[in-house]
């Protein structure tokens, strides 16, 4: 375990970079990985989450982009795997797989059939032990949204933080009534176990309600201004971080369109960041489908408005 590491600051949730063949663009993605560990800020890259395309990526390529990040700048930032299956077992071998490859973190995602049936408490815990125990690796846990089956309870989490191997919680349960609650609650109960949020559409309110850092997509798009966002908010220059929301605030309508992270979101995010430069390719993997035309101009077009690209 990685225990010196406090797991704070700015973790962007990266893009999978493909080619017109759908393969792995690794060159891009070796690019992309040397750009957002140059950022003053950036403390850890996380990969293989939502914004990279997990659900579309065979266990051997969710290695293989796990190995490309660690072995490209696993020297400069911390390299996290997110770890998505339906079983401990799987869960586990998709964990050492990581490990091997170069992460020193997983970020562990709720068995997704979860979401139609729900659990008991004493399965959701047991998939953390299982996991600890057969890849021994740190862990950071994925909260879901307070509305789905899948989410924990405060109750719950304070279990989880116990587990030496648990050192970080990303928290998105989008429900602001419990956000400042629950973050007090746990850093009570577990003061080394950071919190950090991952509502990139109202990231600015869950940092300043109390919060450690950010692991979030947007900043795996504009990391530069999230650094400056997170910096600001955290260190109670309330003036600095609402100056950088302003500039922020159409770029979160461009991708979010006053809606959560999504397949759709990252997509949008994609397009917009392959527009600007900073990214090889807007192709997303099947099943999803390429924007419409009129999307894609829409995206130019705000862009253009917004001063982030030219005319």
């Amino acid at each position: 375990m990685t225990a010196a590491f406090n797991w704070t600051g700015v973790m962007p949730a990266t893009l999978c970079p493909f080619r017109d063949d759908d393969s792995i663009d690794e060159e891009g993605l070796r690019a992309y990985a040397r750009y957002l560990a140059s950022v003053p800020g950036i403390t850890a890259l996380v990969c293989n989450g939502h914004t990279g395309e997990v659900m579309s990526l065979r266990n051997r390529e969710r290695a293989f982009v796990t190995h490309v990040f660690a072995d490209e700048v696993g020297d400069k930032v911390k390299i996290v795997s997110g770890v998505c299956a339906e079983g401990s077992d799987e869960a586990i071998d998709q964990a050492l797989a990581a490990k091997e490859a170069g992460a020193d973190a997983i970020l562990l995602m709720p068995p997704h059939h979860w979401l139609r049936f729900g659990r008991t408490t004493q399965t959701a815990l047991g998939f953390f032990q299982d996991v600890a125990e057969g890849a021994d690796i740190d862990i950071i846990v994925h909260q879901y949204p307070a509305w789905t089956k899948a989410s924990y309870s405060l109750a719950e989490m304070l279990e989880m933080v116990k587990m030496p191997h648990v050192v970080c919680i990303k928290m998105g349960t989008r429900d602001m009534a419990r956000w400042g609650y629950d973050y007090r609650h746990l850093k009570a109960a577990a003061p080394h176990v950071s919190v950090v949020s991952c509502h990139d559409e109202y990231l600015l309110a869950t940092l300043l309600d109390g919060c450690d850092g950010a692991l979030v997509g947007f900043a795996g798009f504009v990391p530069e201004l999230i650094v400056e966002l997170v910096h600001a908010a955290l260190a109670g220059d309330l003036k600095g971080a609402y100056a950088v929301q302003e500039k922020i605030r159409p770029l979160a309508q461009i991708v979010y369109r006053f809606g959560e992270p999504s397949s759709d979101a990252h997509q949008r995010m994609k397009c917009a960041m392959t527009m600007m430069g900073k990214f090889p390719s807007m192709r997303m993997r099947r099943p999803l489908r390429p924007l419409s035309d009129a999307d894609v101009a829409r995206i130019r077009r705000e862009l253009i408005e917004s001063g982030f690209l030219k005319g």
